[in-house]
Formats: C-alpha cells, structure tokens, sequence
C-alpha cells in the first residue's frame, strides 16, 4: 500500500474504535510518518488515550501509558539498574519508555526534572542510564496530553521543550451526532479496554513504515513552497502581538508535515493549502504572545489565521 491507502484504512478502521474526529487522528498518523511527536490538549473524557492505543494496535506497535504526577521520578520513566542478589548483578530495569508508542498523560503535572528525561528520550532517540546509551525501539512516538482548565499545581512545559513537539492538537468536544453514536456503540457492548473485540484489524507493520516513510522523503517541494514556508515564519518573529516567534525547527516541521499530508491525499507534490492545513498545530505552541495581546482577547489560533491570510501564496 503506499501513503494515502495506508491512511485510508488507518482512518477507517480507527472508525471501529469511536475515533470521531479525523483531523486529530490525521495528526498522529503524520506524527508518526515524519518521526514527530505530539502534545494533546483537552479535557478528561475526550478519548486522548483511546485514540493512542488503537493507533499503537493498528501499527502493531507496543504501547505504554505513564500517569505522570509530581512524585514521578526520571527513573520511573527511563529505568534503572536493579541488583540481582542470586546472581550478585546489576541488571538493567527498563521503563516504560522502551514502547514504540508512549503516552505520557497529563506531563505538566510531573517536575521539571521528569519531564526533560522524556524530552531528551523524544530528541535523541536514546537514554542513558548510568552512563551507558540504551536505543529506543523503532518506530517511537510519544503521545503527550496536558488539561487545558486545571493549571493548580502543575509544571507547565518551557517554550524550549514544547518546540520539541511536531504538533499541539487541541481536542474538541465531539459533535453531538458523533457523540449519540458513541453512546449507542457502548449501548450495544463496545468495550475501550478490548479493542481486538471491537473488530480492529492491524493495518501496517514496522516494515510498511519503513517503505511510507521513504515514499514521503521523495514528495516533491518546488522552491516557492520552501519561501512560503520561511516567510510564514518569519511573519510571526516580526508580529507586533507576538513576542516569541516560530523556530527554525518550526519550518522544518512544516516542510515534513506537509509532505506527509500531500502523501496522504494522494499526491508526489506539496501545494500551498498542505502548508496551511498544518499550519496551525505546527507554530500553535511555538509562538507566545505579548500581554497585552492576551489581555485584548487574542489567542494562537487568531494570530496564526492572520499571518496566513497575509502572506502571498505562491502561484
């Protein structure tokens, strides 16, 4: 299958799983591709880690969640080497980390120590744990999610760390059909914790992906996509209601989305509406705004759609 097959029947299988909306379910999916991560924002109930576990079950991935709280260590995360009083060793404990899909749920609630270890595990691809590199399994993608409303108590990530992040996605409410149906589908015994019950059949393997992701690498990007993707970037570091603008690494992961997106529609070339549909959870956590913008009513989101709908497209 190749990229936009792949996809269609990622989507439709996630569908057995009462994944309502598309457009967050694509985000992962191109995470995934691109080897990105994302941050997941919304309130309890949305199905965040619903979502995660049957993309780790379509992919045949392994999956680990880790509820982090403010006494959570970075060896709770990582591991540690555990002595072995029979054979009088050390041994190396691994932690959850060692998943191909990892969901760190509510990570603003863990200190600022914990964080960074799964923040450097996201980057390098690797640990150290007593001085010794341990490789991450391939593929790796870590699904973070924070609460948009609870902030009492929590350790909000730095700027630096969030640029880490592929994507914010911001998790709605479902639509109130979608929701009638998911009352209907647990009406009828639909159970989150069996999903092989509920009929989802793995899609892909480690080694689909590895063909995906090389089809992606070969999407072709004309040199007027390159400039429209800098100048978007550009426009939110000379944005007068910004006072942090978007990151170099914030156009890299535009470039890699998009080419991922035009993949997924069918397409070996990106045009400029793949740049604006990723547009917004690329720069989204990258960007902060003055205070007096927040004051006026201003959000992310607004200023992002302001920035497209300035910058001349390219023909």
């Amino acid at each position: 299958m190749n990229v936009q097959q792949s996809y269609q029947a990622l989507s439709a299988e996630s569908k057995k799983a009462l994944i309502a909306q598309d457009e967050i379910f694509a985000q992962m999916v191109i995470a995934l591709f691109v080897r990105g991560h994302v941050l997941l924002e919304g309130v309890p109930g949305t199905a965040k880690t619903l979502a995660a576990k049957t993309l780790a079950h379509l992919v045949r991935a392994e999956f680990k969640r880790v509820q982090f709280t403010p006494d959570l260590m970075p060896s709770d995360i990582v591991g540690t080497q555990v002595f072995d009083v029979n054979s009088s060793k050390f041994f190396l404990k691994r932690g959850p980390v060692f998943a191909n899909v990892v969901l760190a749920d509510e990570i603003n609630r863990a200190p600022a120590k914990t964080q960074a270890a799964l923040l450097e595990a996201m980057e390098e691809r690797n640990v150290t744990i007593e001085g010794e590199r341990q490789p991450l399994p391939e593929p790796f993608l870590v699904l973070a999610t924070q609460n948009p409303v609870e902030y009492e108590g929590t350790y909000p990530l730095p700027e630096a760390q969030l640029d880490r992040f592929l994507f914010k996605t911001i998790v709605h409410y479902p639509p109130l059909d979608a929701e009638t149906d998911i009352l209907r589908r647990y009406h009828q015994g639909f159970d989150a914790h069996r999903l092989a019950d509920a009929g989802l059949t793995p899609v892909l393997g480690p080694e689909e992906l590895v063909q995906l992701r090389q089809e992606i690498d070969h999407i072709a990007v004309e040199t007027g996509i390159l400039s429209y993707i800098t100048k978007l970037s550009d426009a939110t570091r000379k944005a007068n209601d910004l006072a942090l603008g978007a990151s170099p690494r914030a156009s890299i992961a535009m470039l890699l989305a998009s080419k991922a997106y035009a993949a997924m529609q069918g397409r070996s070339y990106v045009v400029p509406d793949d740049v604006k549909t990723v547009a917004l959870p690329v720069m989204r956590h990258r960007i902060l705004l003055k205070p007096e913008a927040e004051i006026e009513g201003l959000d992310a989101d607004g200023i992002i759609r302001r920035i497209l709908a300035s910058v001349d497209v390219p023909r």
